[in-house]
């Protein structure tokens, strides 16, 4: 006759088979991801390492193929491929309703790269080909300031996007507003930035003399205001600066005709000459955001002294 297990061991039993079962859920969770929000964050990812490989190609001078000679405007707009693949990611995972922290932690990741490395790196190449001559003459200080500025550019979209993860959390109801510029809007405003400064660059045939001068000094504005953009928007998005989710909470549910026919001249605009409507609308987001951040802080101060 066996002896009865004591109820040390029973606990001890049970706790062997709560751990193996959750292994097992741990393996086959790891095994079964969901499909398509998981091709999106991916196609996110591609397309920021895209947006890298582009702009590091050899210049026009050295090869003259079309991705060579137009290497910055197609980084550029690989990097809005991936605010597409971004946005689309969580649009189908709260549609399927299957959000995940696998698929958080897949975004960031694909994050890091679309909007941490590629237009920190963009704007590195950018402004090394935009002043070779400066270069040239100060070659070892200038060069590695901007290398500088590109890499905390990207060290701070890490440090945002870790921030993030650790602080998020699931439905929509709690993403009316970010905590510091949202990495797609930094890596966006580098973007639509690079675009403004390579259309003006390159005026239409035929132009004015004196309106392609023009907008050749606005180039140049636009080069050597790059740098300082991209270090902003690195520092904005570490900030604790709050900035509204337009989408979430402007655009979705009832609105009035007013606002439908803002967002229809929007669009418009943006069909018509998007390089500079794009850029210009980046610009009062970030704006925005930091007025709105000084319009608190001047409130509390009037609410505390009175």
């Amino acid at each position: 006759m066996t002896a009865r297990p004591s109820p040390q061991d029973r606990e001890e039993r049970r706790e062997r088979r709560r751990l193996r079962m959750r292994r097992h859920g741990r393996r086959a969770y790891i095994r079964s991801v969901y499909f398509l929000p998981s091709m999106a964050t991916l196609g996110n990812a591609v397309c920021g390492f895209a947006a890298a490989y582009v702009a590091a190609l050899p210049g026009a001078a050295v090869s003259t193929s079309f991705l060579a000679a137009h290497r910055f405007v197609i980084a550029a707009y690989l990097i809005f491929g991936a605010m597409v693949c971004d946005a689309l990611d969580g649009r189908l995972a709260r549609f399927a309703r299957h959000t995940t922290d696998f698929g958080g932690q897949l975004d960031s990741l694909a994050d890091v790269i679309s909007f941490g490395v590629a237009p920190g790196l963009l704007c590195i190449l950018m402004c090394r080909d935009g002043f070779a001559e400066v270069v040239r003459h100060v070659p070892l200080k200038f060069e590695y300031l901007i290398w500088a500025i590109g890499a905390l550019y990207m060290c701070c979209a890490a440090v945002r996007l870790a921030r993030f993860n650790v602080s998020n959390e699931h439905g929509e109801q709690h993403h009316f507003s970010f905590l510091g510029l949202p990495s797609p809007a930094a890596g966006g405003m580098v973007a639509a930035w690079v675009l403004m400064q390579q259309d003006l660059a390159d005026p239409a045939p035929g132009s004015w003399a004196w309106l392609a001068a023009t907008f050749s000094r606005l180039s140049t504005a636009c080069l050597i205001i790059l740098p300082l953009l991209t270090l902003g928007c690195g520092l904005l998005m570490v900030s604790q600066i709050r900035y509204p989710h337009l989408v979430n909470r402007y655009l979705k549910g009832r609105r009035s005709i007013g606002r439908l026919i803002v967002v229809l001249i929007l669009v418009l605009l943006i069909i018509v000459a998007h390089q500079y409507v794009i850029a210009l609308g980046m610009v009062g987001y970030i704006l925005w955001g930091a007025m709105s951040a000084v319009a608190r802080m001047r409130r509390a101060r009037s609410l505390a002294a009175s």
